[in-house]
């Protein structure tokens, strides 16, 4: 059993991280803005902000692994996931960090970025690029912190049925996982790292 530390755990992809982490046996610290907003988390609930180092040191210290899925619809994305990047490596207390992404940053079967193919919609491209710019902050770091990002290779499946199962696929934008089969790889990241410094796309 390992302690893992999950921020921007009142979401959806961080909801069915808690839920995997604690099937498997976890012991779970769940970090949220307002922790009187979710008390049907099965973990041991705090208040913090991705953003602020200390807030990081706090929330992460005594744990083994961190997993940040987090996302703030009032913030500016372009200021946020920078922010929450450069907050992770400057105040995480855990030796491996698994972070969510988004697929439109990364290589297609013909090399260009998802985002980049033809036919990609375009209407949340700064959306996106202020993703690829958290993603730079970690390529760019000079840290000992082990940390990964992990997306869809494609979206996630909203309404579809778990099949307990993924596998590792380059940017599609038919792809598709559930939330829960996105969990897997998330806590497989954790238990038994695979892929080091870089950033993966899974699918069902």
């Amino acid at each position: 059993m390992s302690r893992i530390v999950i921020f921007g755990a009142g979401g959806r992809g961080g909801r069915a991280a808690v839920a995997e982490a604690r099937r498997r046996g976890h012991e779970v610290t769940a970090v949220v803005r307002d922790p009187a907003a979710h008390p049907d988390l099965d973990a041991h609930v705090i208040a913090g902000d991705v953003t602020d180092p200390a807030s990081v040191a706090a929330a992460s210290r005594g744990h083994d692994a961190a997993i940040n899925s987090t996302y703030a619809a009032d913030a500016d994305p372009a200021a946020f996931f920078p922010a929450a990047a450069r907050a992770l490596l400057a105040g995480l207390a855990a030796p491996r960090l698994v972070s969510v992404g988004v697929a439109s940053v990364i290589p297609a079967a013909s090399g260009e970025l998802l985002m980049d193919t033809p036919g990609y919609p375009q209407e949340y491209r700064a959306f996106l690029l202020a993703h690829q710019a958290g993603d730079e902050v970690f390529q760019k770091a000079d840290t000992d912190l082990d940390w990964l990002v992990i997306s869809p290779s494609g979206d996630f499946d909203h309404e579809g049925t778990p099949t307990g199962r993924y596998r590792l696929a380059p940017g599609d934008a038919a792809s598709r996982i559930t939330y829960a089969d996105f969990a897997l790889a998330l806590l497989d990241e954790i238990e038994t790292p695979r892929h080091h410094r870089t950033h993966i796309g899974v699918e069902a």
